[in-house]
């Protein structure tokens, strides 16, 4: 490692200049792997499309932490904050340095960071232009967007393959989330908000409930777009600590600490964690526009949330 550190100062391995595919992930963590071959890159999951879903491992810490990003295919941006989350940390910790006035060093000694930095790669390929428009797949995605003509197609798809709404998949409050989307004209496979057939049917939920089962996760972040906004309690569950480390989130990153909206407060992997769980977990809703919010929008966004994604792994 000693050998690589001029090549590793001036390498940069994530992009942030372009839209970002499950193709282009695929490469940046060949690459990451390559330069930092102290990562832990393994597969999660699969998608409904059978497509990998890898996590990433920094650290050797027992106390776990879990991020994860583009549960929502309109907001793949997030994907690319968290891998260039990764590129940084491993970065600052090759060379000695802190981040954001903390020891790498130090985290990676004491805390394993899991990330899955996309969660519906179906969905991001959609809507980052990288289907075939002449394709069968293409063509589902178009039979079910044309039954919901006011959404923006593929602009506000949301959903997995399948037309189900990720984020409305976990068990807290899903036969609520059921009848609040029934009302609203989202009973059937949609672009977004179509609770599916019942919590966790789809694999992509399936997995991410799965892993989380599989760890001791004492916080989670889930990384959506617009608002700028963090979101940090579950009906009248309010987790130790949560409230307080929500404040120093939104310190950080200049966003508002706020309550879910009721009709957007069942079913959610944060809901269900905070619910089984009574342990921090956050919504945070980078950036600020109308989805998918534009790759000029990551300078800001990241800069924002770097804090956030370092405080994430001292707290607790």
């Amino acid at each position: 490692m000693q050998e690589n550190r001029e090549e590793i100062d001036t390498i940069e391995i994530v992009p942030t200049n372009q839209m970002y595919s499950y193709e282009i992930m695929n490469q940046n963590l060949n690459e990451l792997k390559r330069a930092y071959p102290f990562l832990e890159i393994k597969t999660a999951g699969y998608s409904v499309l059978g497509k990998p879903i890898p996590y990433i491992r920094i650290g050797t810490g027992e106390k776990e932490v879990l991020y994860h990003a583009s549960i929502h295919a309109n907001e793949w941006i997030t994907s690319v904050v968290l891998m260039k989350f990764v590129e940084n940390f491993c970065k600052a910790y090759v060379f000695g340095q802190n981040l954001q006035g903390y020891s790498t060093q130090d985290l990676f000694r004491r805390v394993s960071l899991y990330i899955i930095p996309m969660v519906n790669p179906d969905g991001v390929d959609l809507v980052t232009g990288n289907v075939d428009k002449e394709s069968k797949v293409y063509q589902n995605y178009a039979d079910i967007a044309y039954k919901f003509p006011t959404i923006p197609f593929p602009d506000g798809w949301k959903a997995n393959f399948n037309g189900v709404d990720l984020n409305l998949q976990f068990p807290a409050g899903w036969e609520d989330a059921k009848k609040i989307k029934y009302q609203q004209g989202f009973d059937s496979p949609a672009p977004r908000d179509f609770v599916g057939e019942g919590p966790l049917t789809q694999p992509e939920a399936l997995m991410l409930y799965q892993f989380t089962l599989d760890h001791n996760f004492v916080l989670t972040i889930s990384y959506h777009t617009q608002g700028e906004e963090i979101y940090w309690n579950f009906q009248n569950i309010n987790p130790p600590h949560g409230y307080e480390i929500g404040r120093k989130f939104a310190e950080i990153s200049g966003y508002s600490l706020e309550e879910v909206p009721y009709n957007s407060s069942f079913a959610g992997y944060k809901d269900w964690f905070i619910q089984d769980y009574n342990r921090p977990g956050y919504t945070i809703e980078a950036g600020i526009g109308e989805n998918p919010l534009p790759i000029s929008q990551f300078e800001q966004m990241y800069h924002d949330n770097e804090g956030i994604l370092i405080y994430g792994m001292i707290i607790i």
